[in-house]
């Protein structure tokens, strides 16, 4: 906890607002964009052609998709909480065990993934060029169809997905009228609970590991960071989760166990920061969360 602590009061001292308002225009390679998007949804991704990645990350839901655990080939069951794939390129790290340096890396994990995709990379690729997929990465890499070209486009696709423009955005740049007074209240008590020493920067969360379950015991199946680094003290460390849009991404949590904002607001308060909120703080947080919905991609 001590160090959580540290890097808020960095934070702090470096800005004078702990929340950054997501850039109005993000540089991408349009090209690549649009070939990105085609292979995003395309079931031909998928060993069976039945799933796709956006059947698990949907531009109406938020980028992600509303199930506790998202469903794979075959009607096989993930064992963790789809993330949003909406402004994941300002995120440190990908998946929530962070073992993604990067979207391109994080692209590759899904489609290998034999309970969600279940293909194999280099099968895809000698797929891929006997369709008209050949002739668009002709035009765009020199080598055409290759795994790194492949990923290279998706990430690129991905990296477009951001949502300015948000109302807590545009008071962040100065418009007083742009949120509630309940809104500004909720953000007051954000900050003064300690929310913020989590969830902070451009992407309000994304940008550090924290354990689940500080105050008290609470049961999760996953062990978080500690799957990748078989660390002991990585034990259920998570990559906190950017906190924009999140009233369009219920079900909360890396095992999607809460359906209400209202709920989690109270949940982690508890387990995070060993507070009891008052209802009226929890209903003042839960209106300045729906503040951070911004405007969705127009695909």
């Amino acid at each position: 906890m001590k160090h959580l602590i540290y890097i808020f009061l960095i934070f702090s001292l470096s800005y004078s607002e702990p929340i950054s308002p997501i850039p109005l225009k993000i540089t991408t390679d349009n090209k690549k964009v649009a070939l990105g998007s085609k292979l995003f949804f395309d079931t031909i991704l998928s060993k069976d052609n039945t799933i796709s990645c956006a059947t698990c990350h949907r531009m109406d839901m938020g980028g992600a998709d509303g199930l506790p655990m998202s469903f794979g080939i075959n009607g096989q069951i993930g064992n963790i909480n789809t993330p949003t794939v909406f402004n994941s390129t300002f995120n440190f790290v990908q998946f929530w065990d962070g073992r993604a340096k990067n979207l391109q890396e994080q692209a590759i994990g899904p489609i290998e993934n034999p309970v969600e995709m279940g293909h194999n990379i280099d099968n895809i690729v000698e797929i891929l060029k006997s369709t008209e997929y050949h002739k668009l990465f002709k035009a765009i890499y020199k080598d055409g169809v290759t795994k790194e070209n492949i990923t290279d486009a998706i990430a690129e696709f991905e990296k477009s997905l951001i949502t300015p423009n948000s109302p807590f955005d545009n008071f962040l740049r100065g418009d007083n009228n742009a949120i509630t007074q309940n809104q500004k209240d909720g953000y007051a008590l954000f900050k003064s609970h300690g929310c913020i020493s989590c969830h902070h920067g451009i992407n309000i969360g994304g940008n550090l590991y924290a354990k689940f379950g500080v105050i008290g015991e609470v049961k999760s199946d996953s062990m978080g960071r500690f799957s990748v680094t078989k660390n002991p003290y990585d034990k259920y460390f998570f990559k906190v989760p950017t906190l924009r849009n999140i009233e369009l991404t219920s079900p909360y949590l890396h095992n999607g166990q809460i359906e209400k904002l209202e709920d989690v607001v109270k949940f982690m308060s508890h387990f995070q920061l060993g507070k009891t909120l008052t209802e009226n703080e929890v209903l003042k947080i839960t209106d300045f969360l729906k503040s951070l919905t911004g405007e969705l991609p127009k695909i």
